[in-house]
């Protein structure tokens, strides 16, 4: 009896931390109460660099800072124990070892352990700061559009990685290009061609400081061949996220799409007369009114046209309708 009062209990703590499908009162409760904390750890760290605000109410941001780890580090334990539920079919810790690997989960550990680290480790002040602002990256739990962009970035990773690699061949190749041809012209500035990175940097990248900057003809062509290189090497990650979005969002639509089809004619729905209960799914599958119109308008389609199909006979050799009369 306690064995199956202790499943029951992991089962509604995995449905409402970790089950995107399950949604009560209570769950939508946790996770705006989550969301709200979140928010407010990143207003105190940002009210926290302002020295005469923190040292007036140091107490209260200390004892805001400890809540805030408990409550984030009883939600870590939480997830990692009620994920055991995740996949049936699997062990226990099979499912726990691949949350732990997982990107959210990654997460919610950097949102902690900064702080139990301090404890060993004082950091300075300045670097924990800065450090508890991971804790914003825990919203992209709880919005689509953030899970949308994080799976693009996944699913798109690799050609990422092609662009970073031929950023940094390009960074290496200006950078000793300029080195050689500025070096005898300017030997403070492009000294090496580590040094002269800088200037390959902010020139690849079109941003263009001016804190350093060639002055022989030559670096001055180099400086603007590379420029123009720049422009189209910027423009190769906006290419990939954007197409990659757009895949993912039109792969999204039709998911949903296909969810509401299938209610529709799981529950009998009558698609003229019954609007409350298109509306309930409509909110239930998260889709927009245009939408869900078109997909009632295709489906009183294919309701008539399979009335008509059955109304008719059919020729078994041409396929072309037969007269009433003679399918009489």
């Amino acid at each position: 009896m306690m064995l199956q009062a202790w499943f029951s209990l992991r089962k509604f703590v995995y449905n409402n931390l970790h089950n995107d499908e399950y949604e009560t009162k209570f769950s939508r409760c946790i996770n705006y109460s989550l969301i709200f904390l979140i928010v407010a750890n990143v207003i105190a760290v940002l009210l926290e660099s302002v020295n005469d605000i923190y040292k007036s109410y140091q107490l209260y941001f200390d004892i805001f800072e400890n809540c805030s780890i408990i409550i984030f580090s009883a939600e870590y334990i939480l997830r990692f124990w009620s994920v055991a539920d995740q996949n049936p079919a699997q062990s226990a810790w099979r499912n726990r070892w691949q949350w732990v690997r997982s990107g959210g989960a990654i997460i919610d550990l950097l949102a902690i352990l900064p702080a139990y680290i301090n404890y060993f480790v004082h950091f300075d002040l300045r670097m924990l700061r800065i450090l508890r602002l991971l804790r914003l990256l825990k919203l992209t739990r709880y919005f689509v559009a953030l899970q949308i962009l994080l799976r693009v970035i996944e699913r798109e990773k690799s050609s990422f990685q092609a662009v970073i690699f031929i950023l940094i061949i390009m960074i290496v190749m200006a950078a000793a290009g300029v080195y050689v041809v500025e070096n005898k012209t300017q030997p403070e500035v492009f000294s090496s061609i580590p040094a002269s990175m800088w200037w390959a940097v902010v020139t690849l990248t079109t941003v263009g400081y001016g804190d350093v900057t060639p002055i022989t003809p030559v670096g001055r062509f180099l400086g603007a061949m590379i420029t123009i290189l720049g422009v189209g090497l910027a423009a190769l990650p906006a290419g990939i996220l954007a197409t990659g979005l757009a895949n993912e969002l039109e792969g999204r639509k039709q998911r949903l799409e296909e969810q509401f089809e299938h209610l529709i004619h799981s529950r009998g729905i009558d698609l003229i007369h019954d609007h409350q209960t298109i509306e309930q799914i409509r909110h239930q599958v998260g889709l927009t009114e245009e939408q869900t119109e078109q997909i009632i308008i295709n489906l009183i389609r294919e309701q008539k046209q399979k009335a008509e199909r059955k109304s008719c006979c059919y020729c078994p050799h041409c396929g072309h309708q037969l007269p009433q009369d003679i399918s009489d």
